[in-house]
C-alpha cells in the first residue's frame, strides 16, 4: 500500500519509521501552525535531514504558514486543534490524491499530547471529502522510542506541540526568562 504520510516532525516519524517504510509511504512536510519562524525552520530542517539519512520521498511546503493558520483555524473557540487537524490533514489527502496514493495518514499519532479521538474524527471527515481513505493507527506506544532516536542523531526535538497557543501553553507558568527585582541575571 502506497501511504502519504503528514510528518508533523521528525521525532514523531522516528517512532513508527520502520513499519512505514515496509508498508511504502511518501512523507509530506506541511504545518502553518508552527510558530515561530524559526521553530517552523528547525522543524523543518530535522525533517529534511531525516530523509536525507533515510531514502525517503518528502515532500515539503516549506511556505511559513502563520496567516493561513490564523485564517483558517477558529483560535478563539473550543475546535482549534480539530480545525488545525483539518487543515493539515486536508492537505495531505489533497496531495495522496494527486500522487496517486491509496490512503493518508499522521504523524500526529504518534504524539501523547494530541486529541486521538478528534484526530480519528477531523481524518474520517477529511476522507469522506476527498475520496482518499484515512488510516488510523495509535502510534503514541513508539513516542519515547522516537524521541530518544532523535536524541542519538541530534535531531531538533521541540517542547511544544507547534502553534503559538501550545507555546503558550507550555511556558506561562515557567519564571526562567522573567527579572525580579534584586535577582541577578
Amino acid at each position: 500500500m502506497s501511504i502519504l504520510l503528514h510528518i508533523c516532525c521528525a521525532p514523531c516519524l522516528l517512532g513508527p519509521l520502520d513499519e512505514l517504510r515496509r508498508a511504502g509511504f511518501v512523507g509530506y512536510f506541511y504545518n502553518p501552525n508552527t510558530h515561530p519562524l524559526i521553530e517552523f525552520r528547525r522543524r523543518l530542517k530535522a525533517v529534511q535531514v531525516l530523509a536525507e539519512q533515510e531514502r525517503f520521498d518528502l515532500v515539503c511546503d516549506e511556505q511559513y504558514g502563520l496567516t493561513k493558520f490564523l485564517e483558517t483555524v477558529d483560535w478563539r473557540g473550543p475546535n482549534r486543534c480539530r480545525d488545525c487537524y483539518r487543515l493539515r490533514l486536508r492537505a495531505a489527502a489533497n496531495l495522496a490524491r494527486e500522487r496517486g496514493c491509496e490512503a493518508f495518514t499522521t504523524t500526529l499519532l504518534v504524539s501523547i499530547y494530541q486529541n486521538h479521538e478528534a484526530l480519528r474524527q477531523v481524518g474520517q471527515e477529511v476522507a469522506a471529502e476527498t475520496g482518499v481513505p484515512f488510516v488510523y493507527h495509535d502510534w503514541r506506544p513508539l513516542a519515547d522510542n522516537g524521541r530518544q532516536a532523535a536524541k542519538s542523531r541530534s535531531l531538533y526535538r521541540q517542547q511544544y506541540c507547534g502553534c503559538v497557543f501550545s507555546e503558550f501553553d507550555r511556558y506561562k507558568n515557567a519564571s526562567l526568562h522573567l527579572h525580579r527585582p534584586g535577582e541577578t541575571p
